[in-house]
């Protein structure tokens, strides 16, 4: 991973938990209203410690199959009949990952994204207790990281690119591009090598770092009007 020059975050699960239950709770999440023919999927940005203690969040690459094969991704999915979205969340959590995720663990949500497949994703925010040993299901998830919050923080994570200057993600490995305007650019989170990372995740990735960690003005944290790239939408 690159340099991770930035401002301090917690350094510890507990202390990531206390600042974001104070952030989110004054944070008013954009919601979009339930509407006939609208799919609903909730995904959760899950904070477990790593092997040292240090908070990092769960970053995903889905399965070579079905949708969003291949993709950057949160752990989540489409909500089952009857289901809400913090049981849905909790329950792809277990079948994709093996965790195990009680309401209480959930500390707030983020707005809804109105993503290019059709569907409406609602992103959560949990800290979990104890280290996490993570046991990716194969059929849904080909691999499983720890992105450390400080990384996340980073100065160098997001970039702005002009949207021609995009290429199809498994093709993203040692590219760069010039910072654009962010009014007229797509966003990249560039994590780590190999892992750049566009909306929707890359978006909820970036909504998260300036509410929760960085504890920036709401106004200028919306992201629903952010662009995706053409291949998300399959």
């Amino acid at each position: 991973m690159g340099p991770t020059t930035g401002p301090p975050v917690p350094e510890t699960v507990a202390d990531f938990r206390a600042l974001a239950h104070t952030r989110l709770r004054d944070f008013p999440p954009t919601e979009v209203p339930h509407t006939p023919g609208i799919r609903r999927a909730a995904v959760l940005l899950c904070v477990v410690a790593q092997d040292d203690g240090s908070p990092a969040v769960v970053v995903i690459r889905r399965a070579y199959r079905g949708r969003n094969a291949g993709q950057w991704g949160l752990p989540g999915g489409r909500l089952d009949a009857g289901e809400t979205a913090e049981q849905a969340v909790l329950r792809e959590l277990h079948e994709e990952l093996g965790l195990t995720a009680a309401p209480a663990d959930l500390v707030g949500r983020l707005d809804d994204f109105p993503a290019a497949s059709g569907f409406v994703i609602t992103p959560f925010v949990a800290a979990l207790p104890g280290a996490a040993e993570l046991k990716p299901s194969p059929d849904e998830v080909h691999s499983a990281h720890l992105v450390p919050l400080a990384r996340l923080a980073a100065d160098d994570v997001p970039h702005w690119v002009a949207p021609h200057e995009a290429v199809p993600q498994p093709e993203l490995r040692g590219r760069t591009a010039p910072a654009v305007p962010e009014d007229v650019g797509l966003l990249q989170m560039r994590l780590g090598d190999g892992m750049t990372i566009h909306a929707p995740t890359g978006a909820m990735l970036w909504q998260f770092r300036e509410v929760v960690l960085l504890g920036r003005d709401h106004a200028g944290a919306r992201v629903a009007h952010f662009t995706q790239p053409d291949w998300t939408q399959q």
